[in-house]
C-alpha cells in the first residue's frame, strides 16, 4: 500500500515562500513520475508541477519561475519550493504518484492535501 505523506503547509503573507515536502513509503524509483497538484475552492485539481524519475520537470505556466520541484531519492521524498507566493496560489496542495504498469495502465497515489493560504 503506498502512503504519501504531505507537510510542510501553513499561512503566509503574500511575498512569502513555503517549501511542502512529501513522503513516499517506498522507494520514489518506482514511480514514473511524482508531483503536485492544487485545488483552490470552487476549483478544479490542477497540476502544479512535476517530476519524472529521470529528473525531467513540468510545470504549470502559472507558477514558472516561482516554484520549483525537487526530489531526494534517498529520502522517498519530493519537495516544492514556492517563493513570491499570491493569494491566488492559496489552496490544497496535493502529492502524487504516478505508476504506469507494463501495460500502460496509469495508477495515481494521492496524499491527503496540505493546506497552503497566502494573505494580502
Amino acid at each position: 500500500q503506498v502512503q504519501l505523506v504531505e507537510s510542510g503547509g501553513g499561512l503566509v503573507q503574500a511575498g512569502g515562500s513555503l517549501r511542502l515536502s512529501c513522503a513516499a513509503s517506498g522507494s520514489i524509483f518506482s514511480f514514473n513520475a511524482m508531483g503536485w497538484y492544487r485545488q483552490a475552492p470552487g476549483k478544479q485539481r490542477e497540476l502544479v508541477a512535476a517530476i519524472t524519475s529521470g529528473g525531467s520537470t513540468n510545470y504549470a505556466d502559472s507558477v514558472k519561475g516561482q516554484f520549483t520541484i525537487s526530489r531526494d531519492n534517498a529520502k522517498n521524498t519530493v519537495y516544492l519550493q514556492m517563493n513570491s507566493l499570491k493569494p491566488e496560489d492559496t489552496a490544497v496542495y496535493y502529492c502524487n504518484a504516478r505508476r504506469i504498469d507494463p501495460f500502460g495502465r496509469v495508477n495515481d497515489y494521492w496524499g491527503q492535501g496540505t493546506q497552503v493560504t497566502v494573505s494580502s
